[in-house]
């Protein structure tokens, strides 16, 4: 099996652990807060749930279909964390449409999209880099 599907299904299971978190008291302040940071609704954990379950079908279909996911994903969730660094909050959820800009001290703008921009991230990198340098191109 190659490293993009590896890595794809590792996505699969990072995003089902996250959309699972939602409802694990442990993982919440007394506001509800994930981590003291954000809320996560209904429409974030969609958004995990989906982009997991996104990622396992890829994975399990083939090599291309897994970049194909990277690039697309990545990009998606990469720029929804800049949005969000910006204005607090992110498109993919809706947010933006929902709350439009929220005044939140940086700190919490940064800790509260460093999951995205990572996650998007590294997932852009495995979709245009890595899978050429494996020769795994979709």
């Amino acid at each position: 099996m190659s490293l993009i599907r590896k890595l794809g299904f590792a996505y699969f299971a990072l995003f089902v652990i996250v959309a699972a978190m939602s409802y694990v008291p442990q993982f919440k302040d007394a506001n509800g807060m994930m981590f003291g940071l954000f809320k996560l609704d209904l429409y974030d954990d969609a958004l995990h749930l989906f982009s997991g379950l996104w990622a396992g079908i890829a994975a399990l279909i083939s090599t291309r279909a897994t970049v194909n996911y990277f690039k697309l994903f990545g990009t998606l969730y990469f720029l929804d964390g800049v949005l969000g660094l910006f204005t607090g909050s992110g498109y993919l959820d809706f947010g933006i449409f929902i709350n439009g800009m929220l005044d939140l001290d940086l700190m919490t703008r940064i800790m509260a999209n460093l999951p995205h921009l990572a996650i998007g991230g590294f997932a852009a990198y495995a979709g245009f880099v890595l899978s050429k340098r494996h020769g795994e191109t979709a």
